[in-house]
């Protein structure tokens, strides 16, 4: 291939080839949704998804391909959702509004063409899911900065909805704007949250002295400044597109490290993989007595299970300080070494979800 023209019809040769086999593999994929709806399965099987993602990662290697796995898994991700929306439409509910960043981690993993819906509590979101209004829901339940999320674990301790899957995402906050030049911004909007964390990038681009308005959320901020050309704000990468505003700096957090740990949640219970964690919460039956917990945590060191997660939450039971403990570790609910230590607890730990352990995810 000597020209440009060479190339793209090439392209578009390829392209044409790719589009036919993508339109295969949908009609095998609405096949599977049939089988899965007469046998009542999960659509979204993120062990199956994350399997197929590290093949393809292998097979790129052994081929010298130029795609790595993050290419592999925008791509595959996006082609994962749509094939869900083939088997069997599903509706998301999330912590919203539109353009926080729940919804882009929504989005992340179910895709642009998925029928969200967004709610204004996470009660709400878990509210939704037990009155079957929605097959999924997602939600944060802790963040590396500010750590848990007390709500998401308090609901976790008394819904019959389960964790089936879990993701890390970064937080990043852009500066949007229609203006051509940072002169001609007369004010910013963003939630007051959203100003501390973006200090240092304000007072670099001497932006200190320019009105700041406090609003409910980032995604307001985003719909603020799409109507003033001399408005600003501090918003996610979602707001900004889905609102259409120009960013003109990206990643301007203080904190770059800041993760988010998101957890997805349904009704059904993930088969195992080889690489999975479990969430469970423990009530001890005499949590006030002296070494209860160790003796507990002592049960899994024997088994030789890893703990990657504990915290403690107040039980809320009338007339005392007792507590409850929510507890990660690597592995799933049907480890024959866990069911060991689970015979000797009974009553005692209540099962939250197994499900593939997630890895950061960079959008």
């Amino acid at each position: 291939m000597e020209t440009l023209e060479d190339c793209r019809v090439a392209i578009d040769a390829i392209d044409d080839e790719v589009l036919k086999l993508l339109n295969k593999r949908m009609e095998i994929v609405k096949r599977v949704g049939e089988i899965k709806k007469d046998s009542d399965s999960a659509i979204y099987r993120p062990e199956r998804e994350k399997a197929i993602i590290q093949r393809l990662t292998q097979n790129s290697m052994d081929q010298q391909g130029l795609l790595n796995k993050n290419a592999i898994e925008a791509i595959f991700l996006e082609i994962f959702a749509v094939s869900r929306n083939l088997e069997l439409p599903e509706r998301i509910a999330y912590l919203g509004p539109e353009g926080s960043f729940t919804h882009q981690a929504a989005e992340s993993r179910f895709g642009a063409m998925s029928d969200y819906l967004s709610l204004s509590s996470i009660h709400s979101v878990f509210k939704t899911l037990e009155a079957k209004r929605a097959k999924f829901g997602i939600v944060p339940i802790e963040n590396s900065r500010d750590g848990v999320v007390g709500e998401t674990l308090d609901l976790l301790a008394k819904s019959s909805v389960k964790i089936v899957a879990e993701l890390y995402m970064p937080i990043h906050m852009s500066f949007v704007t229609k203006a051509k030049k940072i002169s001609q911004i007369t004010k910013i909007y963003s939630k007051d949250k959203g100003f501390g964390q973006c200090k240092e990038f304000l007072q670099e681009y001497n932006l200190v002295n320019v009105e700041q308005i406090p609003v409910e959320s980032t995604a307001k901020a985003a719909i603020l400044a799409s109507k003033d050309p001399n408005a600003a704000a501090l918003c996610s990468h979602i707001a900004a597109k889905l609102y259409r505003v120009p960013t003109m700096f990206d990643r301007i957090e203080d904190d770059i490290g800041s993760l988010t740990r998101f957890i997805i949640l349904s009704d059904f219970k993930n088969a195992k993989s080889q690489d999975d964690k479990t969430s469970i919460l423990v009530r001890l039956k005499d949590s006030v007595k002296a070494g209860s917990l160790v003796h507990f945590l002592q049960d899994f060191n024997e088994q030789n299970i890893n703990l990657s997660k504990i915290e403690s939450r107040p039980s809320k039971n009338k007339g005392g300080f007792d507590y409850w403990f929510f507890i990660d570790f690597y592995g799933h609910i049907d480890d024959e070494k866990f069911q060991k230590v689970l015979q000797k607890h009974k009553g005692e730990v209540t099962w939250l979800g197994s499900y593939v352990k997630g890895e950061e995810i960079e959008v």
